[in-house]
């Protein structure tokens, strides 16, 4: 099992404590998903009520070709207003670990996504990951980079 690396950073002009309100309800992630998706929650998460550790979420999303897929992640570690991970415990991968961290920068804060994660070990698993999951995986966080900078003001670096 090969262990792929994925990382995404977006900066915003506001305060940490006002992005962490956001990221750590549950029910957002479905505002910052592509629509092709289908994200929806099935069970382990009430609206409005912030992640804790040992938290189990069930979902169904169509991470592919519009085939729907039962995901389930626990949130492992939670240091409010920080950070939080999520583990894939059912799902596509045979392995996934997200870390959402939160950074203060000068004017505002860093929001850094970093994914492990590796595929079942199907012979192909190298063009797999290749040609099909880290482009979708690209295509996911842009459009969260998108939707994110449309709900918050994105930090603008002067030169």
């Amino acid at each position: 099992m090969k262990l792929q690396r994925f990382e995404a950073i977006q900066d915003f002009s506001m305060a940490s404590e006002d992005l962490w309100d956001f990221i750590s309800e549950p029910y957002n992630l479905s505002l910052i998903t592509p629509p092709d998706m289908d994200f929806q929650i099935l069970s382990g998460a009430i609206r409005g009520q912030k992640m804790y550790a040992g938290q189990i979420i069930s979902y169904t999303v169509r991470p592919l070709w519009g085939v729907p897929a039962r995901w389930v992640t626990e949130i492992t570690h939670v240091r409010e207003g920080e950070f939080f991970v999520d583990e894939q415990r059912l799902g596509p991968y045979a392995f996934w670990h997200h870390q959402h961290i939160l950074e203060k920068i000068p004017g505002g804060v860093r929001m850094r996504d970093i994914v492990h994660y590796a595929l079942p070990g199907w012979p192909l698993t190298f063009w797999l990951d290749r040609w099909i999951v880290r482009p979708r995986l690209q295509h996911i966080f842009a459009y969260r980079k998108e939707r994110l900078g449309r709900i918050f003001t994105p930090l603008l670096k002067t030169v």
